[in-house]
């Protein structure tokens, strides 16, 4: 099964950590509108699998109105095989949401919400720079579940500054108080050319502590396991048989198309991504053209991104997937490289399957690159 991601780069404003492309022009989201609806019908035979999941992301696709949502629903079951009972997420604000909203959602068959609470607290709020308040965070959820939808996620950010132990145990207990089956929960990173990398480079904020961070994920294995959560990605926890199947298809190296500004797709061979302009992207499509660059992936790329998806997911990485992509000899070299991280209990051999510990999840990134494989010279 295959999926297909639409990116929406427009949000009422900035959040001070976000590097994400998007606009808070809104000036161009017709004309956006109507150039991914051209890429739906161009990209038409990217994919000749039945299609699984649709996903509308961001930006904020919650800021989009019945008409645009319609048409680009429209067009997604006129070139592809959408599946009838397909996993339909939208990426929504707490800001955007209400019952009009929810209803219309329902009917153009949006089964699924990824909120962006990122915090209960007021203070974490205003300190992000976000666009919802405390009350409408909490609310939203109630609103949704009302609304008849029940299969929805939350996003909460960690490891800021403003955001004690004490606070955070708070913030995930009203999360899983709600009865939400799936939680998105990421570390605060500073990225370059962001107005929170700005102020901390000024000295104006402090900077992320990486204790503290730690601190904090230790806390959230531990609420969520004894909540029922299933660990099943480094950032994703899912009561039974509520996983993301759209996210959860990108780890396992399944295909996928992205459409609009930004997007990138993958079929297994090669990866492309779009512009990261708004009217580039608008002037090339009404050319008929879709703006993006290509790499064709090596098979020691291939590897390498198998190795960098699958050790974040709770299966690990499968000795006979790596054995199929790149030959029996790959997964006995990376079993000697990472014999150390096993000795220091980060990581754990049970075959076919290397995952990471629990401890060792916090460590995922550097985990990874250590177990790359590294072209051979010319």
């Amino acid at each position: 099964m295959a999926g297909i991601y639409i990116h929406i780069p427009f949000c009422r404003k900035a959040c001070n950590y976000c590097n994400f492309h998007f606009s808070t022009n809104h000036q161009l989201i017709d004309q956006v509108i109507k150039a991914i609806i051209h890429e739906i019908e161009l990209q038409k035979t990217y994919l000749s699998e039945p299609i699984e999941t649709l996903y509308f992301g961001g930006g904020t696709p919650s800021l989009l109105n019945r008409a645009h949502l319609a048409k680009i629903m429209d067009a997604v079951k006129l070139h592809f095989n959408l599946m009838p009972h397909a996993e339909i997420t939208l990426e929504a604000n707490p800001d955007d949401i209400n019952n009009e909203q929810l209803n219309y959602w329902v009917e153009l068959g949006i089964n699924r919400l990824s909120i962006g609470i990122q915090s209960f607290r007021e203070e974490d709020l205003q300190w992000m720079g976000r666009a919802h308040n405390a009350d409408q965070a909490l609310a939203c959820i109630g609103l949704a579940q009302s609304a008849g939808i029940q299969n929805i996620s939350i996003d909460l950010i960690y490891g800021g500054p403003s955001l004690s132990n004490k606070d955070w145990i708070q913030n995930l207990e009203i999360a899983i108080k709600t009865g939400v089956p799936h939680l998105s929960c990421y570390a605060l990173t500073v990225e370059p050319k962001t107005a929170l990398a700005h102020k901390i480079n000024k000295q104006e904020l402090p900077n992320v502590d990486a204790a503290h961070q730690a601190a904090h994920f230790a806390i959230l294995q531990e609420m969520t396991a004894a909540a029922g959560f299933e660990q099943y990605e480094i950032s994703n926890f899912s009561l039974p048989g509520k996983r993301s199947i759209h996210n959860a298809n990108y780890w396992s190296g399944q295909f996928y198309l992205g459409i609009g500004p930004a997007a990138h797709s993958f079929n297994g061979l090669s990866r492309q991504w779009n512009i990261s302009n708004n009217a580039l992207y608008i002037q090339s499509l009404a050319q008929g053209i879709v703006p993006f660059e290509k790499e064709e992936l090596t098979l020691v790329q291939q590897t390498n991104e198998y190795i960098m998806t699958a050790l974040r997911t709770i299966e690990g990485i499968d000795a006979n997937r790596l054995d199929a992509i790149a030959g029996k000899a790959t997964f006995d070299v990376i079993l000697k490289d990472a014999a150390h991280y096993m000795n220091d209990g980060l990581l754990v051999y049970n075959h076919p399957h290397l995952c990471l510990s629990s401890a060792g999840k916090f460590m995922a990134d550097g985990i990874a690159a250590h177990l790359f494989r590294e072209e051979e010279a010319n």
